[in-house]
């Protein structure tokens, strides 16, 4: 008898082990369960949507703040996909602005977007920092944005005192601040302005969780200063894995089109927009390109070369205008305004074509142009690669007027786009910027590291 019983024993404990193995599958997270963000969508192209896709295998476990946020961002992404299928915007009427025309990629997916984020998106401004490296910048000139943004924020609507609740992490400091106040002139040593920085992710580290969870990825910094790339490279993961919003856009120079954003540079000469919006209608416009500034960098070496001082067939491109001219009524006079880089990729010539009515012609190498992931910049502006430059009277002369017209024409329709109200308006810069931090936040999945699932 005991050795029947011995016999029959494996079969016994095969169902044991079994119900055993299932248990400590189901019970036990394994690695794969664990990550902490992904970046491989856009606005046009996202994931199949599905609130509980990340969440936990029990449904009765109660969601974390995070997890709730991402269910959140989750519908948001279904919203947006759903919009973008349709035939036309079905989207809830907006009382100030439907997107509508080639000038955007999907009118309908940028516009469901849009609302999505007014609906939902909630920024944390970290509250450490003093002024006037933290929290302020000057708000006029050519950086002038840097600082429009930083007030902006600190007051707006999408600001959350809960950091809890938010999808990003603003880090409010201002690197023309930091080269006014800490960079000694002269010096060419930027390790107290690197300090500085290093510091300040430290201490937001040590006194909240969100840094360290993300490795920096749901945090986003501004800088309109050439020197804003450069300085993010302090902190390997502020450079790695921030959203960096950078005016010197610069594809070569480690700006990445999938996380960082590109935004215009502005030249505000009295810290607002009076007297740069409008201009005469193309029928009055009797320069067929303009272009006046001083030799800085390779690409404007090589348009003086070829074109300064020519002003047969309507060219003006000089370095400097005759005295009595104003710079702003030449552009208002010209059917193209050349926008060449000069020691960087950003210029704010391109803004200024567009505020008075010029069509701009972009001659840039590796630049990122802002607003890209919504607005078609094709449909109102001009490349020309550098190495055309000496053909760039041909190329501008064989543009049939019906084209110019209508890239005049959508120009003066994205320029909403890139005007800067005090304070904000609906779909204006200041909306434009932070619907490029949406979309790469839409883009990345958090997970806590600590969170067993």
């Amino acid at each position: 008898m005991n050795a029947k019983i011995r016999s029959k024993l494996p079969w016994l404990m095969l169902p044991l082990i079994i119900t055993f193995g299932f248990a400590i599958f189901f019970i036990y997270p394994t690695n794969s369960t664990r990550f902490l963000n992904t970046s491989n969508l856009n606005l046009s192209s996202l994931v199949n949507p599905n609130p509980h896709r990340f969440l936990s295998t029990f449904p009765s476990k109660k969601q974390s703040n995070l997890q709730k946020i991402e269910a959140g961002l989750a519908r948001a992404r279904a919203a947006i996909k759903k919009a973008a299928s349709m035939a036309r915007n079905q989207s809830i009427e907006d009382p100030d602005y439907v997107p509508s025309g080639s000038v955007y990629w999907n009118p309908n997916s940028f516009h469901r977007s849009y609302l999505e984020m007014e609906k939902r998106f909630k920024i944390y401004v970290y509250e450490e920092g003093d002024p006037p490296i933290f929290h302020t910048a000057p708000c006029y000139g050519i950086l002038g944005l840097e600082g429009i943004f930083i007030n902006d924020m600190e007051i707006s609507r999408f600001r959350t005192k809960d950091p809890e609740k938010a999808h990003v992490y603003f880090l409010p400091f201002s690197i023309i601040t930091l080269i006014n106040y800490v960079y000694i002139v002269g010096s060419h040593d930027w390790s107290p302005m690197y300090d500085t920085v290093r510091d300040y992710i430290t201490v937001i580290d040590h006194r909240y969780p969100h840094w360290n969870r993300s490795q920096g990825a749901d945090h986003f910094m501004l800088a309109c200063h050439d020197w804003g790339p450069s300085i993010s490279k302090s902190v390997p993961y502020l450079f790695k894995n921030t959203i960096r919003a950078l005016c010197n856009a610069n594809t070569s120079e480690g700006f990445k089109l999938s996380r960082d954003v590109s935004i215009p540079e502005i030249y505000l000469p009295h810290g607002t927009t009076e007297g740069l919006l409008g201009g005469p209608s193309p029928s009055k416009r009797t320069i067929l390109v303009f272009f006046s500034g001083g030799v800085h960098g390779y690409i404007r070496e090589v348009l003086l070369k070829h074109w300064e001082n020519k002003t047969e067939d309507g060219v003006k491109i000089q370095k400097y205008l005759p005295k009595g001219d104003d710079y702003y009524q030449q552009v208002r006079k010209s059917k193209y305004c050349i926008c060449a880089s000069g020691w960087e990729v950003a210029s704010p010539r391109m803004v200024e074509a567009l505020y008075m009515g010029c069509v701009p012609v972009l001659v840039k190498d590796n630049y990122a142009k802002p607003f890209s992931d919504v607005l078609n910049w094709d449909t109102f502006s001009v490349d020309i690669p550098t190495s055309q430059i000496p053909q760039l009277k041909d190329i501008l002369m064989v543009i049939p007027q019906r084209k110019y017209l209508r890239l005049q024409k959508n120009g003066a329709k994205v320029r909403k786009h890139f005007v800067v109200n005090l304070p904000p308006k609906r779909y204006d810069v200041f909306h434009m910027i932070l619907h490029s931090i949406w979309l790469r936040r839409l883009d990345t999945h958090i997970r806590d590291i600590n969170d067993q699932l």
